[in-house]
């Protein structure tokens, strides 16, 4: 082995993190465990996202931007701010999409939304990972620059959505800073959650909708 090439390896060991050599994994049903338990006992969680879909037929990645609250049981708000106005609000017996530049409101029954969507159950403190995902460690890697944990999670049922799903799970209090899936058509999409604020007592009018005045309104089958 030449000179230059074992120094470059013996540096990039000694840039490694210590915890990837030191500590062991811990079985991933503890992490799935401790992920289940901080979000069944979360009243209410706050938190501004990042949003990166990347659209396969054309080569584009789409970046979105806002504030996401979730209250349990079965109570979500998306509030997309950047590039455009847009608000996706989901309570225990409506869902509701606002377009606010094409002055457009699609209205929905809940129940449906949450039937079809395993994480958006989880997310509205109803779910069970374990009941419905199959969760391994990330390959080739289970763990971040940053020691946080990754795993991966493969549905037990087929799921029109996504084949699988990649969640990034914070080492120290186990709340979800990374989730990404693809879809079917091989679209991608990464939601970041950063400045993360737990039990704030988030009002319950955060999860109502009306649409303002001149505003078309779709029903949803």
């Amino acid at each position: 082995m030449r000179a230059g090439v074992a120094l470059g390896l013996i540096l990039s060991w000694i840039a490694l993190p210590s915890y990837v050599f030191s500590e062991e994994l811990p079985p991933v049903g503890d992490i799935v465990q401790k992920l289940q338990s901080a979000y069944e006992q979360t009243k209410d969680l706050r938190a501004d996202f990042i949003q990166e879909t990347t659209l396969r037929s054309i080569k584009r990645t789409e970046r979105e931007e806002g504030r996401v609250f979730f209250k349990n049981p079965k109570n979500m708000s998306w509030n997309y701010v950047k590039p455009k106005g847009k608000k996706l609000v989901i309570n225990s017996q409506t869902a509701w999409l606002y377009l606010s530049q094409e002055k457009v409101a699609y209205r929905q029954k809940s129940e449906s939304i949450f039937q079809s969507g395993l994480l958006i159950d989880f997310f509205s403190g109803t779910g069970k990972l374990n009941n419905d995902f199959i969760v391994k460690y990330a390959q080739p890697r289970a763990l971040d620059h940053e020691g946080n944990y990754l795993l991966n999670l493969i549905p037990k049922q087929k799921m029109a959505s996504c084949d699988s799903v990649r969640l990034t799970i914070d080492k120290n209090n186990f709340y979800i800073l990374q989730l990404s899936f693809d879809d079917a058509m091989g679209n991608s999409t990464t939601l970041k959650f950063s400045n993360i604020s737990i039990n704030m007592g988030i009002s319950s009018m955060e999860f109502q909708f009306k649409p303002p005045a001149g505003v078309q309104t779709f029903e949803v089958p």
